[in-house]
């Protein structure tokens, strides 16, 4: 499964300008995502998720200032590169399925147009192996009548369909790097359960390093080798998939696990778990932890520098507690 790292950032800020200051939507964001692992990026809604994989794509509003001191892709420094140089990699090595794929592909054109002057545009190739290559794509993600299926638009599929074709798409290049950012969340239930089981087949036979972007903890448990948790901009929590669901040490992380009906536990009609609070404001100076204000275990020197522990797996969360087992 792991390997050398694919993708490797090292505090990673995000700063846009508002008129009532300067919001952080993303702050000293860390992780590592190794050929053929699935890293699942979680956290509610406004959390920074989907700012950090436009930030790694190189694809922030104008308004937007992108920090690192590392970024890097295969071993190439992301940050110093040529805009050439990260329009010849996002798309071919580095691919992203967006959330929405009715708004992520042209409405003006056919299905086979995009993703025939995708390939081309990459590979440089003939109109003829780009059509074949196109087919082959549909088939593989399972789309009947693939070759009739070019000459449709967007509007004519289904939200199902489109979302194959999005993922199609970006596996068009062969990329070594795939961002799925909440690639399931506009679907039904049943459709939502094949796209997800798509990407987790299509992730390992293509050997490809996968960043999903999710607020479900239930696809994570299917589908996560690794899990970051954010909140407030800020990865609280990382490790391994079984350590994150087995043994929580962040009280956010430890907040959200509770929140998940359990079948046979949780009484038909009975009430949900909850995190009371708001998500504070990530406008203006920051300091201490976010979550300060939400936790039952908030104490002095939770606004002040919060330190990073280690748990001898490797898991490791920002948080003044330091439960047994961890090295500060």
């Amino acid at each position: 499964m792991a390997g050398d790292a694919v993708l490797e950032v090292v505090g990673l800020d995000v700063d846009i300008q508002t008129p009532a200051g300067v919001l952080h939507p993303v702050r000293d964001v860390s992780f590592r995502v190794a050929r053929g692992e699935t890293l699942c990026l979680v956290g509610e809604s406004g959390c920074g998720k989907s700012i950090t994989s436009l930030a790694i794509m190189d694809l922030l509003p104008r308004k937007a200032t992108r920090r690192a001191r590392k970024l890097s892709f295969l071993g190439e420094d992301l940050g110093s590169a040529t805009r050439k140089r990260i329009n010849d990699l996002r798309g071919d090595r580095m691919a992203m399925i967006f959330q929405e794929p009715m708004t992520a592909l042209n409405p003006a054109y056919t299905i086979g147009e995009q993703l025939i002057e995708h390939y081309r545009h990459h590979r440089h190739a003939s109109l003829a192996d780009a059509t074949a290559r196109a087919v082959e794509l549909l088939e593989k993600v399972g789309i009947a009548s693939a070759g009739q299926r070019l000459a449709q638009y967007p509007h004519q599929l289904s939200g199902g369909l489109r979302q194959r074709v999005m993922i199609a798409m970006a596996l068009m290049c062969g990329p070594e790097l795939l961002i799925a950012d909440e690639p399931s969340t506009a679907l039904d239930v049943t459709i939502q359960a094949q796209i997800l089981r798509l990407l987790a087949d299509l992730q390992a036979e293509l050997g490809i390093a996968m960043v999903l972007i999710t607020h479900d903890l239930g696809v994570v448990a299917r589908i996560a080798d690794r899990v970051a948790v954010m909140y407030a901009g800020e990865v609280v929590e990382e490790g391994s998939a079984a350590d994150i669901f087995a043994s929580p040490r962040h009280p956010y992380t430890a907040g959200l696990m509770r929140c998940i009906p359990v079948p046979g536990r949780t009484p038909p009609g009975g009430k949900l778990g909850t995190i009371p609070g708001v998500v504070p404001s990530l406008v203006g100076d920051l300091h201490g932890c976010s979550f300060r204000d939400r936790c039952a275990f908030a104490r002095p020197g939770c606004e002040l520098d919060i330190p990073v522990h280690r748990s001898d797996t490797g898991q490791q969360w920002r948080c003044v507690l330091v439960p047994e087992g961890a090295v500060a």
